[in-house]
């Protein structure tokens, strides 16, 4: 009996072994057309145009209009951010947006970088391109895309974009400067929405490619780690190396071992910290997940209902996109009466980003990426069965949603090089803790390119 038991294990060891062993698989790069009718005959217009955000009194006025018509729900008594967004405090808001936040002004900040637009497969894709104003004898600027996310925008990047292409004057090291190329997701803020499901990642090489980029490094977080890794499965010869501040790892041999890992943790290669940041596993996933996962959900099965609401009130949005920045940035914010959302950022940029989608009507289209992205069986899909063969480096910050320990991460990364974890900081990385994530990046590239 005991050699049968020895003998299916080690026969399942085999199995396993090469089940999971690396393969060197590339996703199909095929093609697309996103925008309205046929594709032209003679190709489309490939140029790069200058873009500026601008914004007009009838802009102001109407948003103005509708703030003072908001109809708010008291809150329950000592219900803080249980319940969402505490009404009380959402008050506050809505004094300062409309009587002290400056869109004008705002809109100069946006403009402070330069702007573009240019069409791929049918859609004008927005981005901002930034150069650094002067470069050490000798060296050349390493191109960088980065990625957002949603609840985001291309504004997360703005407090980080001058430690990448200024990083002596921001007291970094100059060793590695960098050219940032910030899109924005096609149906968020000023890309184009598509009327069906887009390839965004093919979308962004071609993007790096009209640029003039044969190989490049690419960052994201949330909606952009997943960008970002389609791309390094798509095209791993142009990227040089991939740094993420979130991972998506749903199927993996070493994710099955949680809930043996608070005995016998150190067996599957988890480490003290690893440990703080998983257990007990009950509140820390379970309870997370239930808690913060309903805008999922909705998003993912049924987003122009809830859109058709938050396209029409200002004041609703900001609700339902502010509510993340609170919990997702650290969920004890969760037990304050406000959020916590001004201890990590400034209600300029918060507003700022809701403004983004709200002049440009884009929340639900950026709401349907989940349904495209998350529908029927999408774990069973090959990005997610993939493993990525480019070089890879992780910020592991202590209140992302979910913690990745760095076994996990190796098994669908077998190249990553760094793995990093990060003293503070949440889900906003780029916008809470800038020079963090900036010092974490200039770290991976330098392990890289020493190798």
């Amino acid at each position: 009996m005991w050699l049968e038991i020895v003998l299916a294990s080690v026969l399942g060891l085999v199995i396993y072994w090469f089940v999971s062993r690396d393969k060197e698989e590339t996703l199909p790069l095929e093609d697309g057309w996103w925008g309205p009718g046929a594709r032209p005959p003679g190709g489309e217009d490939e140029s790069i145009r200058p873009f500026k955000v601008e914004t007009s009194d009838e802009e102001i006025d109407d948003l103005h209009r509708r703030i003072d018509k908001a109809r708010l729900t008291p809150p329950l008594e000592d219900s803080r951010f249980h319940y969402g967004f505490n009404a009380s405090y959402l008050k506050k808001i809505l004094s300062y947006w409309r009587n002290g936040f400056d869109w004008r002004k705002q809109v100069e900040v946006l403009n402070r970088y330069p702007h573009f637009k240019t069409k791929i497969e049918g859609l004008d894709i927005h981005f901002i391109h930034v150069k650094p104003h002067e470069l050490p004898s000798g060296r050349a600027a390493k191109p960088l895309l980065m990625v957002h996310g949603w609840p985001g925008s291309f504004y997360e990047f703005y407090n980080i974009i001058p430690l990448l292409t200024d990083p002596k004057n921001h007291g970094l090291s100059d060793e590695h400067v960098f050219e940032v190329i910030c899109p924005s997701i096609p149906g968020y803020g000023f890309s184009e929405a598509s009327s069906k499901k887009v390839a965004t990642a093919r979308i962004f090489y071609k993007l790096m490619l009209r640029l003039g980029f044969q190989e490049f490094y690419i960052q994201g977080g949330d909606w952009g780690s997943l960008i970002c890794t389609n791309m390094a499965q798509l095209v791993p010869s142009h990227v040089k190396g991939m740094h993420l501040n979130m991972a998506l790892i749903l199927r993996n041999f070493y994710t099955l071992t949680l809930f043996l890992g608070r005995r016998f943790g150190g067996l599957f290669g988890y480490t003290e910290r690893d440990m703080e940041l998983l257990y007990p596993v009950k509140e820390k996933i379970f309870y997370s997940i239930i808690r913060e996962s309903g805008y999922m959900h909705i998003q993912s099965t049924k987003p122009d209902t809830v859109g058709c609401a938050l396209n029409d009130s200002p004041v609703g949005l900001a609700a339902y996109i502010l509510e993340k920045f609170s919990t997702w940035t650290n969920s004890e914010f969760r037990d304050l009466e406000d959020g916590g959302l001004e201890r990590k950022f400034s209600l300029d940029d918060l507003l700022t980003n809701v403004m983004i989608y709200w002049t440009t009507g884009t929340i639900t289209s950026s709401q349907r990426f989940y349904k495209e992205n998350m529908g029927k069986n999408f774990t069973a899909e090959k990005p997610f069965r993939m493993k990525v063969q480019v070089p890879t480096g992780f910020a592991a910050f202590p209140c992302e949603l979910l913690h990745i320990p760095e076994k996990w991460l190796k098994f669908k990364y077998p190249k990553l090089i760094s793995y990093s974890y990060m003293a503070r900081g949440g889900h906003f990385a780029a916008l809470e803790e800038p020079e963090l994530l900036a010092r974490d990046i200039i770290k991976f590239v330098g392990l890289l390119e020493r190798q």
